[in-house]
């Protein structure tokens, strides 16, 4: 039966059939007299995903921050090589691997990054989902 269900699953992914005549299969499937809804949660595809930054301080000041991944890796590519030709900005970049960050894009990184608590409650959460 789980080959069957697979199978079943495998023809919405694929655009053969939609949610309700999978639920309906799967239900017949399983010996059911009642459909439910099979939900099938699509994987969003890596370049739709964001980065997201949330700074929450302990007074209250709190930052949310969402960047298409696609601009990050972009903006990693150019904007660390402008960066270190200008003197103020050199001292912010010398030290970032900026082509391990591309690497770990390009691998498809995924989930929590950064998450850190100062000691006087400050937290910053940096996220790829």
């Amino acid at each position: 039966m789980k080959d069957e269900i697979s199978r079943v699953l495998t023809l919405v992914e694929e655009g053969k059939i939609d949610k309700e005549k999978a639920s309906e299969l799967i239900n017949i499937l399983q010996g059911k007299d009642q459909p439910e809804l099979v939900t099938i949660k699509k994987e969003v595809p890596y370049g739709n995903k964001m980065l997201k930054i949330r700074v929450n301080s302990e007074e209250g000041d709190n930052v949310n921050v969402n960047l298409p991944i696609n601009l990050v890796k972009a903006v990693l590519k150019v904007g660390t090589n402008i960066a270190e030709k200008i003197p103020e900005a050199e001292k912010y970049v010398k030290d970032i691997n900026v082509d391990l960050l591309i690497e770990a894009i390009e691998n498809e990184l995924d989930g929590q990054l950064v998450d850190i608590t100062s000691a006087n409650g400050d937290k910053v959460f940096v996220v790829i989902e």
